[in-house]
């Protein structure tokens, strides 16, 4: 049968027209309503299209089982809610970095924006218990004692990373990843001893797709943030800074904490906004809810084939934003992903709360992210006066400030410069 390689497309007659059919790092889509509307996740779909070109025995093997195999019960917290901590792998969890412990002297590495991987001697296993079906080629070699690390793709490669992992039928896509090992829990003693032995085992080239992932002591606080933005500078997530002398604890621990510039936090989807502008007739954005209820929109982040085909309902995803409004709501959020290991949303909340916007006015945010262009505009009107401040995303911007005839007359001009922001593709960032 043919087929399609990485990266290839094709297209096809339907129907109701022509539609495209793509493979990417082995997750194949068609444009057809029937892939699109399906409630599976993307890389468990398929159709008549896909199987008359790969055949069905290829389709069967590709998508393999619809349950993971290896998942365990979820365990139950005091209150009867399901616990992430608790659930899958003994695994050490990271705490925000909130400016309160002097880190010199401590571990410092990049944080991976990959998919945490826990090697049990035998398979990996995410951080929910599920079971990552690797080829034998892969983790011939690795030891038989648990290693804890990350299935990595490489910088802003999240989503592809992922599409290769979540699959059943071992692709060889699995040789564009490597295991990054940072730890040895079962081993005992502290965090040293325990990177030696790691590096004793995969040091130098031991194992062609394993291997230890660096770290370097922080001297002080400008070495820290002399490394985080060259890291950010790279398209990495931030860094991870580890205590010397700590021992491996489960659950989140003070010992390992993390430092970005960036926030991130998982939501629940629960609608899709229709697009307006050139995202006419696709995802505007994603309707997202938190575990406290607080909703708003995500609209920036997404590639066009993921606007065409965006999370569906009930999925979890990961976003990025810069910091909480004084309604609680998280301002300028980015796509990051569809979240494969963690089963409820969370929402890190930083340490100091968010100043005000304004004083007493409304706000409204919008981004646009077009190729290598990513911008917000944000108008704010407090009676009479309106102001806008727009710019680059990740920067302060730039800020107008005009005085109207009336209130009602500035609220009319607001919702005039709203309405040409949204024909030229910007979308509302939060409701």
């Amino acid at each position: 049968m043919a087929d399609l390689a990485d990266g290839e497309s094709t297209q096809v007659r339907g129907s109701s027209g022509t539609y495209t059919l793509k493979n990417e790092g082995g997750v194949y889509s068609c444009s057809c309503p029937a892939w699109r509307h399906q409630n599976a996740a993307i890389e468990k779909r398929t159709c008549k299209h896909l199987r008359a070109l790969r055949g069905d025995e290829a389709e069967k093997a590709r998508l393999g089982s619809a349950a993971l195999a290896g998942k365990p019960a979820r365990p139950k917290r005091d209150d009867g809610e399901e616990s992430d901590d608790d659930a899958g792998p003994p695994l050490l969890l990271a705490q925000r970095w909130e400016n309160d412990i002097v880190l010199g002297g401590w571990w410092m590495s990049e944080k991976l924006d990959g998919v945490r991987a826990y090697w049990d001697g035998t398979q990996f296993l995410s951080r929910l218990g599920n079971k990552f079906h690797a080829p034998d080629w892969f983790v011939e070699g690795l030891p038989s004692h648990p290693l804890d690390g990350e299935l990595w793709g490489g910088r802003k490669l999240f989503q592809r990373t992922v599409g290769i992992v979540k699959r059943q039928d071992e692709p060889p896509q699995w040789k564009e990843l490597a295991f990054l090992v940072f730890d040895a829990p079962a081993l005992g003693g502290v965090f040293e001893d325990r990177l030696a032995h790691v590096t004793n085992v995969l040091g130098k080239g031991k194992h062609p797709y394993a291997r230890v992932h660096e770290h370097e002591r922080c001297r002080d606080e400008a070495h820290l943030r002399e490394e985080l933005a060259r890291v950010e500078a790279l398209g990495g997530e931030g860094l991870m800074l580890r205590q010397p002398g700590s021992k491996y604890e489960i659950g989140r621990s003070s010992t390992l904490l993390k430092v970005k510039t960036f926030h991130d936090a998982e939501a629940r989807v629960v609608a899709h906004a229709a697009g307006a502008g050139r995202h006419k007739g696709r995802l505007g954005a994603l309707v997202v809810e938190l575990a406290d209820g607080t909703r708003f929109n995500v609209g920036t982040g997404f590639s066009d084939d993921e606007r065409e085909a965006p999370p569906d309902l009930g999925a979890l995803i990961t976003f990025r934003y810069q910091e909480l409004s004084n309604t609680g709501v998280p301002r300028f959020p980015s796509y990051v992903g569809v979240r494969i290991d963690a089963a409820r949303p969370t929402l890190e909340l930083p340490a100091t709360p968010a100043k005000p916007a304004n004083n007493g006015g409304t706000t409204r945010t919008f981004q646009l992210v077009d190729g290598t262009s990513s911008k917000f505009w944000e108008i704010t009107v407090n009676g009479a006066t309106f102001s806008t401040r727009y710019g680059r995303i990740g920067t302060s911007g730039q800020s107008t400030t005009k005085t109207a005839a009336s209130p009602a007359h500035a609220e009319r001009e607001a919702e005039k410069l709203v309405g040409e922001k949204t024909k030229k593709g910007y979308v509302e960032a939060s409701t």
